[in-house]
């Protein structure tokens, strides 16, 4: 038995106490009512006002924010099932963790291309409106599905291809590494988020150079660009994590072998739920004007 297969051994054969199981299950609902809440509220806003509709970075920001509700959404409902029911159908599983990876894969790509729309903001000011136009934000969201189903839709190809008829009958613990278990499925991933992984860091990389090369020259605006890459790059951190999962199970196994399914419900709360706690700040409380707006909406609710 390799590593990867014992990491997901000891999760199925583990079961929590129950009042552990109920502790975990509250926090992990009241954090994704709360964010739901939170990012609901800013798509309203968003919907409210043509200003944002008509501006390619808040439309990027608010196609961020759905899909991480979406995602959000998702990984709750596994987590509850894995308390709940413990093995559902393999349809059903596999349906829900494509879903799943699906929407986690949109959230690096639209980072990358928000931090690629504030570069050419602050680095070409007066070709900023020709090159970000709103058609070409649409296009480059669908772009972005486009990338992540290319990459999602092979685990669903192979599993058909390798697996006996009788295992889509039959009922799972449903975690990624159960229902696409072929070992060609576990290659083609670690091959695409190494890639990725590249792909993304480089672009963080080199924007935030020019970006702090131009904030030299001072600009306010420039300054505030520069923080929010950093902001983007910590909250890219914390999404490709996931990236790395196999290895930081490993490692996790490795390093707190009595309370290693502890230790993936707090990596769970690290990499699944803080991220999306992340752009409501970035946006909805840094930027003025999504502020301003935002905080109208919310008094005339009250009021």
């Amino acid at each position: 038995m390799n590593v990867s297969s014992a990491n997901v051994t000891v999760v199925v054969h583990y079961r929590d106490s129950f009042l552990k199981a109920v502790t975990k299950n509250v926090i992990v609902v009241a954090l994704g009512i709360s964010i739901n809440y939170i990012n609901a509220n800013l798509i309203h806003t968003f919907r409210r006002h043509q200003v944002f509709n008509m501006n390619p970075r808040y439309i990027l920001f608010i196609h961020l924010v759905v899909n991480d509700m979406i995602q959000m959404t998702l990984t709750i409902i596994l987590f509850l099932l894995s308390y709940i029911l413990y093995t559902i159908n393999v349809p059903l599983c596999c349906i829900l963790v494509l879903l799943t990876v699906f929407t986690t894969e949109n959230t690096p790509l639209n980072l990358s291309c928000m931090v690629v729309e504030c570069y050419i903001a602050i680095c070409f000011p007066l070709r900023h409106a020709q090159i970000c136009t709103v058609n070409r934000t649409y296009i480059l969201i669908g772009l972005i599905w486009m990338t992540s189903l290319l990459s999602v839709l092979p685990d669903l190809f192979i599993a058909l291809a390798t697996e006996p008829m009788e295992f889509f009958h039959s009922k799972v613990f449903c975690v990624r590494e159960i229902v696409f278990r072929s070992p060609l499925s576990i290659q083609r991933r670690d091959l695409y988020y190494i890639v990725l992984l590249v792909i993304v860091w480089l672009t963080i990389f080199f924007t935030y150079v020019r970006i702090l090369y131009t904030v030299k020259l001072a600009s306010t605006d420039a300054k505030k660009a520069r923080n929010t890459i950093l902001l983007h790059g910590f909250q890219l951190l914390l999404c490709m994590t996931i990236y790395a999962a196999p290895l930081l199970k490993n490692a996790l196994l490795y390093w707190f072998p009595k309370h290693y399914v502890d230790s993936l419900f707090v990596c769970y709360i690290i990499i699944q739920i803080l991220p999306r706690f992340i752009s409501p700040i970035v946006y909805g409380l840094r930027d003025k004007m999504f502020r301003r707006y935002l905080k109208r909406y919310l008094m005339c609710k009250l009021a």
